[in-house]
This record gives C-alpha cells, sequence and structure tokens, in this order.
C-alpha cells in the first residue's frame, strides 16, 4: 500500500512537471517578442544590496548614462542597487531602460526607473538567464554577490565553448575583481583547468569611460544582433 501511495505520489509530480512545460514556452515567447523589438543592449550586473550613495552605485548610474548616450540601451535585473542605478543612468540618457524582474524574497522590487513598456517579469531564473545573453551585447558587471558571479561564469562558460558569440565582459572596480582574477590566473589556469586565451575574454576597469571605449572597440565594423 505504502509502495502505491508512493508511486502515485511520483505520478502526481510528473503530471505538475509536464504541464510546468507551457508556463515556461509562455515566459520564453512572451520574453523573445518583447526583447527582439527593443534593440542593441548592454546588461548591467551588481549586488541588489548596495545603496544610494554608495560609490559603486554612484559608478553604476555613471556607466550607464554613458553606454546609454553611446547609443545602446540598458538591461538589468530590475530590482534595486547596482539594478537600480543602471536602470537610473539610462533615464537620466534619455535611454532605453530594461528591467528583468524576478520575484526574490527580502529583495527583489520593480524600481522606478525602468521604462513602464520594457519591465518583463519572470517565475523562472534560466528564463531571464537566457534574455540576458541572447539580447546583450555586452555584459558589465559590478560588485555583487552569489547571482551576479553566477551572471558572470555562465557567460564566460556558453562564449568560451562556442555556444553564443563573444561579447564584451567587463568587471567593473579592480579593487573590488582583482582577488578573483588572480585566483582564476593563478589556480585555474595554473592548473590546467582553462587556457590563457579564456581570460582575454575578461576585462578589468575602475571608469564609465573605459567601459564605453571597450564596447565601441569590440563592435567597430560588427553588425550588432542576437546572440543566438
Amino acid at each position: 500500500m505504502r509502495k502505491e501511495q508512493h508511486h502515485k505520489g511520483w505520478n502526481e509530480i510528473k503530471t505538475n512537471d509536464s504541464w510546468a512545460i507551457f508556463k515556461i514556452m509562455g515566459e520564453f515567447v512572451s520574453g523573445f517578442e518583447k526583447m527582439s523589438a527593443i534593440g542593441p543592449c548592454v546588461s548591467i550586473f551588481g549586488s541588489a544590496r548596495v545603496k544610494p550613495g554608495d560609490a559603486y552605485y554612484d559608478l553604476a548610474v555613471k556607466v550607464a548614462k554613458s553606454i546609454a548616450e553611446a547609443g545602446y540601451g540598458v538591461i538589468t535585473g530590475g530590482g534595486p542597487g547596482i539594478m537600480e542605478a543602471g536602470n537610473k543612468g539610462a533615464s537620466l540618457a534619455g535611454g532605453t531602460s530594461v528591467g528583468l524582474n524576478i520575484d526574490l524574497p527580502f529583495e527583489q522590487h520593480d524600481n522606478p526607473f525602468i521604462d513602464s513598456d520594457k519591465s518583463l517579469d519572470f517565475d523562472y531564473f534560466f528564463v531571464r538567464k537566457v534574455m540576458f545573453v541572447k539580447y546583450s551585447q555586452g555584459f558589465v558587471v559590478m560588485p555583487g554577490g552569489f547571482g551576479t558571479l553566477d551572471e558572470l561564469f555562465e557567460a564566460i562558460t556558453l562564449i568560451q565553448t562556442n555556444k553564443i558569440h563573444t561579447f564584451p565582459i567587463i568587471l567593473v572596480g579592480s579593487k573590488f575583481w582583482s582577488g578573483l582574477i588572480d585566483w582564476v590566473k593563478d589556480t585555474m589556469l595554473e592548473a590546467g583547468n582553462i587556457s590563457a586565451k579564456d581570460l582575454d575574454l575578461i576585462k578589468i576597469v575602475d571608469t564609465e569611460e573605459e567601459v564605453v571605449s571597450i564596447i565601441d572597440a569590440f563592435y567597430k565594423g560588427r553588425t550588432l544582433s542576437p546572440n543566438f
């Protein structure tokens, strides 16, 4: 009897999983339709916990403003902290300001600087991450936590394995990022787990001018298009 009940519960889970496919499909379809109409954008990542007035918050505003002035839209995760700063900078420059929102406990809520017609809501992290990767012409990575590292290393992995086109990956804040990159060089590279050329995918900078310079130089003579 217990075995039969166990199997019944397992079958119910499988049925629920099957129906979830339609919800996942719906998020993909809606995201693709909306994002494909927006045009070339650069994604800005970073901590949701940074407050206005923090040096990195203020720098993220400047970075986003410069990116928008250079003709690119700005995509963020839509929440507070660095995400808010990114949308704020784009808004100040009169540029496209996109927010890919996801419901998270304690920290996620829409920030007020997202264009009203460019705020997208997601239930699934993996669908949201596809939108970032597919429709970004570059990743600008400010100091952040595990989520920021997740986005960073996924992009590096996809480029490294030729699953998407190469695009600029720019780490902003040498004081914050240098220790990580030193570890990558001294430990991962030394152990032979990556190739030296993989490190060429990453640039570390400290100013908004450097960010825009790297992006503009990369796309000089290239066609801007979705990444896969």
